[in-house]
């Protein structure tokens, strides 16, 4: 038996009962001969809750004081485990993220991590104790708390696991496994044993909350097996790794959504070289990530230039981009919420006749009109309105057979 990583989220330890519950499934994997090293997130809505007693303070609460401030719901987590498993009789022991060695940059709230020195852990790990490390954090080498953004504990578990050099790395989560949709969108949405690493990142970039996308990210580049599964039953969950990631007869392995979408259009852009790096420059500068991009070009020599952000940046983003649409003579510029957007993603869609076709049909049956559609390699995205995505959910699981069992298992690299 090897190394192994497991990482439980917010609700795996939101509470006293969960935690004693969490530490006897890790005390099982030790007992099984596995060393183990646990990634914990905040308890329940710890982070909501520090983020809420921060607006209450100040509308403009500092970045590093906020990332240092919800550093804690993660500390709080580890040390109880590590509480809940010495009273199993397990020697364990608790880190920070800094104590843990995870280095990073010094982008506050969003951090990316640079390094990891994973020396104490090891030390640890020989003396036969499990070690917790809280989740979502790191220290820069100014010693300052930096955070890695919403789901940042899965990029934790999974950085660890390639350090480590582990065997696999387990995501505890409240359900099953990935499933071709939300289930709560989609009660007929089946769980897939696997999908490969390209399939997951589209599916994580595109709105499944399931994953983090640089978590899988890591995954992919280190090879890293990655199993989601449910802290609540014993059932298999998803394998993500590598491999050909398709079915016999349907590309279309699931669908994702996403709510958090706000639209800017830059109006009359001239259409000239560097404009559009004007644009974004500012954007990037602020670290605020730009998504669907779509430029209209016409017969008047500009372009309407159109990108998304999320709502919690439209703000922000807007402010940014009329100074510069100002400065390349633009005629204006307009800004959009209330929009969803929703994807097909499979491995090969894009070279697969009749899959755009099939998508637009499905929506154009429910009565939905698309705003923007954008593609990549295995997937295909269209924007539209927030209130009609169920119904494009439901469609588009129906218009796909995705509650069909697979008939074509995905084989692993």
């Amino acid at each position: 038996m090897g190394l192994i990583v497991q990482k439980y989220g917010g609700t795996s330890v939101g509470s006293a009962e969960r935690i004693r519950a969490v530490a006897e499934r890790v005390l099982a994997a030790n007992r099984q001969g596995h060393k183990v090293v646990v990634v914990v997130s905040a308890m329940g809505d710890t982070t909501d809750t520090l983020i809420s007693l921060a607006r209450q303070v100040t509308n403009d609460p500092d970045e590093r004081e906020m990332d240092l401030l919800l550093s804690t719901g993660e500390i709080i987590s580890c040390t109880l485990l590590a509480m809940a498993l010495r009273s199993l009789g397990q020697e364990a022991v608790s880190f920070t993220g800094a104590q843990a060695g995870i280095r990073t940059d010094g982008i506050h709230s969003r951090a990316r991590i640079v390094a990891i020195d994973p020396a104490r852990i090891i030390r640890e790990l020989k003396r036969d104790r499990v070690a917790i490390v809280a989740g979502f954090q790191g220290v820069t080498d100014e010693h300052d708390i930096t955070t890695l953004g919403r789901g940042g504990s899965d990029t934790t578990a999974v950085a660890l696991a390639a350090r480590l050099d582990a065997e696999t790395c387990e995501i505890y989560t409240d359900v099953d496994g990935v499933f071709t949709a939300d289930p709560r969108l989609v009660p007929e949405a089946r769980k897939l044993d696997r999908i490969s690493y390209d399939e997951m990142l589209e599916l994580a970039q595109q709105g499944a909350k399931v994953m983090h996308p640089r978590a899988v990210e890591l995954g992919a580049v280190h090879e890293i097996p990655i199993v989601v599964r449910s802290s609540f039953n014993d059932r298999q969950g998803t394998l993500i790794c590598g491999g050909e990631g398709m079915e016999a007869s349907n590309k279309v392995r699931g669908i994702a959504h996403d709510v958090d979408i706000a639209k800017i259009t830059v109006i009359g852009v001239p259409d000239e070289p560097g404009a559009a790096a004007t644009v974004f420059e500012p954007l990037a500068e602020a670290h605020i990530s730009v998504d669907t991009i779509v430029q209209n070009a016409s017969l008047d020599g500009t372009t309407d230039l159109s990108f998304t952000v999320s709502e919690g940046d439209l703000a922000k983003a807007v402010r940014l981009v009329e100074p510069v649409a100002a400065r390349v003579r633009a005629r204006g510029v307009a800004n959009a919420t209330g929009l969803a957007k929703v994807s097909i993603v499979g491995t090969g869609i894009q070279h697969a006749p009749g899959y755009a076709a099939r998508m637009f049909r499905a929506l154009a049956g429910e009565g939905i009109n698309i705003d923007i559609i954008t593609t990549s390699e295995i997937r295909i995205t269209c924007l539209v309105a927030r209130e009609h995505l169920p119904a494009a959910v439901g469609a588009l699981h129906r218009a796909f057979e995705l509650e069909r069992a697979e008939k074509q298992a995905i084989t692993s690299s």
